[in-house]
């Protein structure tokens, strides 16, 4: 089931690119002061979108997942250190 659901989304994705792209063939060019780029519409359109979807992960990696796993390591270790028998303690 995850498999043809995969599929199925890797399929609507790749025709929603070659749409994009063929519908908008003009040329665009983008100047990053040093370096000049000549590049059609759909693949700027297609390079925005991804760089957008890659800082939101980013960011959502940054925000969320890191300090919960920092959270997750600091109760393991708590646990592991109540659950480690101690010695008796010996009267001197």
């Amino acid at each position: 089931m995850k498999k043809t659901a995969f599929i199925l989304v890797a399929l609507a994705v790749i025709v929603m690119g070659l749409l994009v792209g063929t519908l908008n063939a003009g040329k665009v060019y983008l100047d990053l002061l040093w370096y000049q780029l000549e590049l059609p519409l759909g693949l700027a359109i297609l390079l925005g979108f991804a760089a957008g979807v890659v800082t939101a992960l980013l960011l959502f990696y940054l925000a969320r997942v890191l300090p919960l796993t920092l959270q997750l390591r600091k109760a393991r270790a708590a646990l592991k250190q109540q659950d480690t028998p101690r010695p008796p303690p010996t009267d001197d």
